[in-house]
């Protein structure tokens, strides 16, 4: 039997769209912008650290850093952010989604700036404190995953609340971007003051001393966004969810709310007492009840975000491989140090600029209107054609004619990662799981994605080494190639795809309708009768 709504969280639903919204997606956002920046900031140094740290003088090639130290220091960001999506997720319901926000925000900076100090001059030394840094980066990072997406659902409308969690991950496109910009501004300086010659020609000459704090600049200015929003995280007041259905504190809910929307709410403290004493309310993560009703719908967010990690962050492995065969990366030897980041920062600006940023705002654009369901379905299909139709004919698109269709190709397969499930996989998790559990169950699909991202990174870097021994990048053995790594993608995406079904819809209800908290027990039976929908059957 339907219950009455709390009158805060019906106000909060059918609230216009106002400037608190807007203040909410840019205090959220920014941590994403930082997220973004400084897990993807470390592909534009990797290069440069191999050069400083791992030269061989008489070498044909520049350094490049080995295998296990690349993986270390690619890897070790991914490993802290699953953990801290874990253990912050968990928090989130136990401690409240203020209280913890502002510690990932501090982590973040401390550990950013910290990444650009590391101590000592050995190579031994300085891949040591990066990675210890880098992990607790990511530990911070990790945190702001469920927290971020859990605060914006809980304070959004029903009407936009999707358009709103895809604006704050949107600001993850800008942080790429950003760190594309940051590193062509910052090589582009140092290599007009530091002249150098070019590998081929002075091998040790090639790498200035000063190249040792680009790296450095580069990595510590994520720290710079994050700290400016510190005092607007901690000005924030407490989701009135979290308050209310959560800490049962129905007159702060309300006083905070009203303030939040310039109206005066009733406390309803009898309405709290009574969802807090039903049954159907209490129900943990590993119960019975809890499997029952959303098992599925947690089997669906994590592979489905597992899968797309995969895809995702092995994409960016080939970017070398591709910006290679089209020339937008010379090779290494007829470069110097800082002209090489600077090469690679552009590339990745361009492809930023191009497919990432606009993808991300399409689904921003179109999340409440389609749903997130089509778009989720619609950017799966889309990624395994484009993998195939990149992998297939392979040899044709290294043909020098063929290299623009092939970065047309590349760039619209991140075009539909992110007007797809790359932003849809945030967004669902934080909707359509109980508030007292909505931040764990976030934090268990996002920890999902990263280990995805993990097998992505790690797994396909060995997986796309050539099949010709000699071919293969210093230290690395013989893989099955390019080729067919991208046909394995293909299929990962196909059955994304097909996990996709188990992701119910949400668009257009509050998120009580969606997690029967308001005692709506036919919408539960609805969810739990096709999970792929909430419409009427």
């Amino acid at each position: 039997m339907a219950r009455e709504q709390l009158a805060v969280l019906n106000a909060l639903d059918a609230a216009k769209t106002q400037w608190y919204h807007f203040t909410a997606i840019v205090i959220a956002g920014m941590g994403f912008f930082t997220d973004a920046y400084d897990l993807f900031c470390i592909s534009l140094v990797t290069k440069l650290l191999g050069r400083i740290y791992y030269h061989v003088d008489g070498a044909p090639k520049p350094g490049s850093l080995p295998p296990n130290v690349a993986a270390a220091v690619n890897g070790v960001a991914l490993v802290g952010t699953l953990v801290g999506q874990l253990f912050f997720g968990w928090l989130g319901d136990k401690m409240g989604r203020k209280k913890v926000y502002g510690l990932t925000l501090i982590l973040m900076v401390v550990s950013s700036i910290a990444s650009g100090l590391s101590f000592g001059s050995s190579a031994k030394g300085v891949i040591a404190t990066l990675c210890f840094f880098r992990f607790w980066l990511g530990f911070g990072i990790g945190g702001d995953y469920p927290l971020s997406a859990t605060i914006m659902s809980e304070y959004a409308n029903k009407k936009t609340r999707g358009a709103f969690i895809a604006a704050v991950f949107a600001m993850q496109g800008f942080g790429i971007l950003g760190g594309g910009i940051v590193g062509l501004i910052v090589s582009a300086a140092f290599d007009h003051a530091y002249k150098a010659p070019a590998y081929s020609v002075d091998a040790a000459a090639s790498t200035v001393p000063q190249a040792d704090y680009v790296w450095r600049i580069i990595l510590m200015f994520g720290a710079i966004p994050a700290a400016l929003t510190y005092y607007w995280r901690m000005k924030m007041p407490e989701t009135a969810r979290f308050t209310a259905l959560v800490a049962k504190k129905a007159k702060q809910a309300a006083a905070d709310m009203s303030k939040v929307l310039n109206m005066d709410l009733e406390a309803e403290e009898d309405k709290v007492i009574k969802i807090a004493t039903d049954r159907t309310n209490s129900f943990g993560l590993f119960s019975r009840e809890f499997l029952k009703r959303h098992g599925l719908h947690l089997l669906g967010t994590t592979t489905t975000w597992f899968l797309l990690d995969i895809a995702f962050y092995s994409q960016n492995l080939f970017q070398k491989d591709i910006f290679s065969v089209i020339g937008w990366i010379p090779k290494a030897a007829s470069m110097n140090a800082i002209h090489e980041v600077y090469k690679i920062a552009r590339a990745q600006t361009l492809i930023a600029l191009c497919s990432t940023v606009p993808g991300y705002w399409f689904t921003v654009a179109l999340i409440d209107i389609m749903g997130r369901f089509a778009i989720q379905l619609m950017g799966f299909f889309f990624m395994t054609v484009f993998m195939f139709a990149l992998a297939i004919p392979y040899h044709h698109w290294t043909l020098e004619p063929n290299r623009i269709g092939c970065v047309i190709m590349y760039s619209l397969t991140f075009f539909f990662a992110n007007f797809g499930p790359n932003a849809t996989t945030f967004v669902v998790p934080a909707e359509i799981f109980p508030s007292r559990l909505r931040s764990t169950c976030h934090g268990i699909s996002a920890a999902a994605g990263k280990a995805g991202a993990i097998v992505g990174a790690f797994g396909f870097l060995y997986a796309a080494q050539s099949t010709d021994p000699a071919k293969t990048d210093a230290g690395y053995p013989p893989g099955i190639g390019v080729r067919y790594s991208l046909i394995m993608l293909g299929v990962i995406n196909f059955f994304g795809m097909l996990f996709t079904l188990l992701v119910p819809e949400s668009k257009g209800k509050s998120l009580e309708e969606l997690t029967g908290e308001n005692g709506d027990e036919n919408d539960e039976k609805q969810i739990q009768m096709d999970p792929s929908r909430t419409v009427p059957i």
